[in-house]
């Protein structure tokens, strides 16, 4: 970013080992899919879901019993502090990690609010959706906390009892989104294909499905200054300050040591999504 020296691999890796006691019960638990960039984030980029061969024998992991032999048999899963490390040290820049436990994967624990601007969505219309997802989950009585995505957008986390697929959240979404998307449809296209939208934004409810992984929260992004998708309080979206990659892993740190870890409610399994009327 202008002014300031380039994140180096040292301080991404630094990074890691700081933020990994905070991230980990979002993180324990689940596959991990990772977002590698060994030459750096100026360079391109690919996915990495497949634990790697060479990984150390004390790396915790999955070993999928639905993957067949042509798809990813065996994930990263982060249950200690040091498989992170590990990670960021194998170039992965990005963390997403399974809405669905391992244990139960066809269960996810949250249904996902995904705003994602379009080439001609401002920041401002991007917080109106939020602003009007945070009306809505009040007026339900249902709890949900955004998070910054690093990027342009905003993503709410929902969480939920164990027990709906993803079947059910996604309907549940889906029902959400487009009530939502009736008050404002001047900033809203539901077309699957980006070039059809004509860079409106997409309440992309189609997140919620096995095996699609949002990125998770205090990873960072693979840009410049390592913005990092950041969880903030509702009442931020009201503040003339805040921007979608603000907040980068120089930063979070003392975010963290002032307002805490404000994701933390995510983790409280204990809803039941209620009928959208």
């Amino acid at each position: 970013r202008p002014g300031e020296e380039p994140v180096t691999k040292r301080e991404f890796i630094a990074y890691a080992a700081r933020i990994a006691p905070v991230i980990a019960p979002y993180l324990a638990g689940r596959a991990l899919n990772m977002n590698r960039y060994p030459g750096g984030a100026g360079a391109a980029g690919f996915w990495h879901k497949q634990l790697p061969d060479h990984a150390p024998d004390w790396i915790p992991r999955w070993h999928n019993p639905e993957a067949s032999a042509d798809k990813t048999t065996t994930y990263l899963v982060v249950d200690e502090p040091a498989a992170l490390v590990w990670a960021a040290n194998f170039g992965a820049l990005e963390w997403h990690a399974w809405t669905a436990p391992t244990d139960s994967q066809r269960q996810p624990s949250y249904a996902l609010i995904d705003i994602d601007p379009g080439p001609a969505t401002s920041w401002a219309q991007v917080l109106v959706l939020a602003r009007l997802h945070r009306t809505a989950l009040a007026h339900l009585g249902v709890r949900g906390q955004p998070k910054l995505t690093g990027r342009r957008g905003i993503q709410i986390w929902v969480p939920i009892a164990r027990g709906p697929g993803f079947d059910e959240t996604r309907a549940w979404a889906e029902q959400l989104s487009r009530a939502i998307g009736a008050v404002v449809p001047d900033l809203v296209s539901w077309k699957w294909d980006v070039r059809e939208r004509a860079g409106l934004a997409r309440l992309d409810y189609t997140q919620n499905v096995h095996n699609k992984t949002l990125v998770a929260p205090y990873s960072p992004r693979a840009a410049a200054g390592a913005p990092v998708s950041a969880p903030i309080e509702w009442d931020e979206l009201d503040d003339p300050d805040l921007r979608p990659d603000v907040i980068t892993i120089r930063s979070i740190g003392d975010r963290l040591i002032e307002r805490g870890d404000v994701f933390r409610t995510v983790l409280a399994a204990d809803q039941t999504l209620p009928p959208i009327t």
